[in-house]
């Protein structure tokens, strides 16, 4: 079975240490980044849970504010400007574009399943050099639920045309992959570094150390 390959974009395909400098520059520390996207996937998680809506963008924001807030550090607006910006215009990963490649050479289609807005993950994928790799651009917006609800994965499937079952979702993120998998699709682990796989969360038969990893997998057991 030939399932369609829809991954995630922020730290699963984009390197999120590109903003580095620019959290340097506000906080005086370029951890104040991980710390940063701790909370904006915190926020994003319980206001999901809530059944509440905010887009990735203000989410972005508001985990800025909380991030400046506990670091006691007042983040004027250009720098908020220049960090949030600075999400558009991030760098694939070393292993993404053989990854990618690979699986279209074997005669796979592949999607991206975003929680950013659409109009972000096309810029993006844009300005990684990648957005070609993909038939389509999905994103969690489209129907106000962030993943890991259950909406944007059917969504995914729904617009690809395909069944659930027909959709693998390839992401770094324990918690993406637990939510597709409850959704009913499979899935891939991408184990980037820093980033261990929750032992609560149920486990996908697939895990890789990266995308070009991850590729050789799936080719092996689907094609």
């Amino acid at each position: 079975m030939k399932r369609i390959c829809v991954f995630d974009v922020n730290e699963t395909l984009l390197d999120l240490s590109g903003l580095d400098p620019l959290f340097t520059a506000a906080f005086g520390d370029a951890a104040a980044r991980r710390e940063w996207f701790a909370q904006v996937l915190q926020t994003a998680l319980v206001t999901t849970l809530l059944a509440e809506y905010a887009d990735f963008t203000a989410i972005g924001a508001a985990a800025l504010a909380i991030t400046a807030a506990k670091r006691g550090v007042e983040v004027v607006p250009e720098e908020r400007q220049r960090i949030l910006g600075g999400m558009r215009q991030l760098q694939p990963h070393a292993d993404v574009r053989d990854g990618l490649n690979r699986l279209r050479g074997a005669g796979l289609r592949l999607a991206a399943l975003t929680n950013s807005t659409h109009r972000v993950a096309e810029a993006q994928l844009t300005h990684a050099g990648i957005r070609d790799a993909f038939e389509a651009v999905l994103s969690a917006d489209e129907v106000r639920r962030l993943k890991p609800a259950p909406e944007p994965y059917r969504m995914a499937a729904q617009r690809l045309g395909v069944g659930i079952g027909d959709i693998r979702l390839i992401a770094c993120h324990a918690w993406d992959v637990a939510g597709a998998l409850k959704a009913g699709c499979a899935a891939v682990y991408v184990a980037r570094p820093g980033m261990p796989f929750d032992p609560l969360m149920p486990r996908p038969d697939i895990e890789a150390a990266d995308v070009r990893d991850a590729a050789e997998q799936i080719i092996r057991a689907e094609v």
